[in-house]
């Protein structure tokens, strides 16, 4: 297949051309800077709605991961404007150029565009999956708008998949990488009660369900999660075990709020969801890693 991929240098991007050209696929990454002599890649800037003429022909797949990072900074209301518009700016070109291209040139099969389960919102111990009802807050509205922002691809008939991903976990980023710093030194400990859920996948699974969904016939909302969530208290425990680490200081949650911003701090750390990746799975997808210790030890070579 060739497939056109924005956002492939971040986390999930990088690992997932990677695996893509390692399979055979052609892979066009849309990129800011100008490319390298040579190179397949296609400059384009969603700033400023441009992108060349032609950009996607012949292109059987256009994957969107785009999107400034949600934990990168405090929740300023500027920020919070770029973390809307990173999404809904490249999510919207990415779309009416596929049904632009419609009255001249041939469609994908397939637009696999980023999303996440903070579509959901914070909802205790409620299993959720993709007949749930949205969520409020900020990040549920920020996704709302994102999943609708692929309307003019869907429009014209192509096969459109949302792709709303939980805690992506990798030792090349995110949060795991953040995290395990501390609990190397034998100072990580759950956030706040640890009650709260945490819906996550492995790298392996997140590359291999999207690899999954070029060739499916689903559309619409899919879950990308692995089929067993975790409290953060479990989570805790799994790590410190996988590092051999006690994880017996608790943080407080007066620390992160004062760090990071309530409204971010309570979003990320000390509320959640639990969910289900009900549709990946009755689509056959089967996880390489179902389980958080498994996944764990793979992803950290223990």
């Amino acid at each position: 297949m060739q497939i056109a991929i924005a956002g492939s240098s971040g986390l999930v991007g990088t690992a997932l051309v990677e695996h893509l050209r390692g399979a055979g696929h052609h892979i066009v990454r849309l990129v800011r800077s100008t490319p390298a002599a040579g190179s397949s890649d296609v400059q384009w800037d969603p700033a400023s709605g441009a992108m060349p003429i032609g950009a996607l022909d012949g292109a059987d797949a256009v994957i969107n991961l785009s999107g400034a990072g949600i934990g990168d900074h405090r929740w300023s209301d500027a920020y919070k404007r770029e973390l809307l518009e990173s999404r809904l700016r490249t999510t919207e070109l990415l779309a009416t150029t596929i049904a632009a291209s419609s009255a001249s040139a041939r469609l994908p099969a397939v637009f696999l565009s980023g999303s996440a389960i903070g579509w959901y919102g914070p909802r205790g111990d409620e299993p959720l999956d993709e007949t749930s009802a949205p969520g409020s807050g900020f990040l549920a509205e920020l996704c709302t708008r994102w999943e609708a922002a692929t309307a003019a691809a869907a429009g014209v008939g192509v096969r459109t998949v949302q792709l709303r991903t939980g805690i992506v976990l990798s030792a090349r980023g995110g949060a795991l990488r953040k995290q395990l710093p501390l609990f190397k030194m034998a100072l990580g400990g759950r956030f706040g009660s640890g009650r709260q859920w945490q819906s996550w996948i492995s790298i392996f699974d997140e590359v291999g369900a999207i690899e999954h969904l070029l060739s499916s016939a689903l559309s619409g909302p899919v879950n990308l999660t692995a089929p067993h969530p975790v409290t953060n208290r479990e989570l805790t425990d799994v790590l410190g075990s996988v590092l051999r680490r006690p994880t017996v200081l608790p943080i407080p949650a007066f620390g992160p709020r004062l760090l990071l911003g309530r409204e971010l701090a309570d979003a990320l750390l000390f509320s959640g969801q639990r969910v289900l990746p009900s549709r990946l799975l009755a689509d056959g997808y089967v996880f390489r890693h179902s389980t958080l210790e498994p996944a764990l030890r793979a992803i950290l070579g223990r």
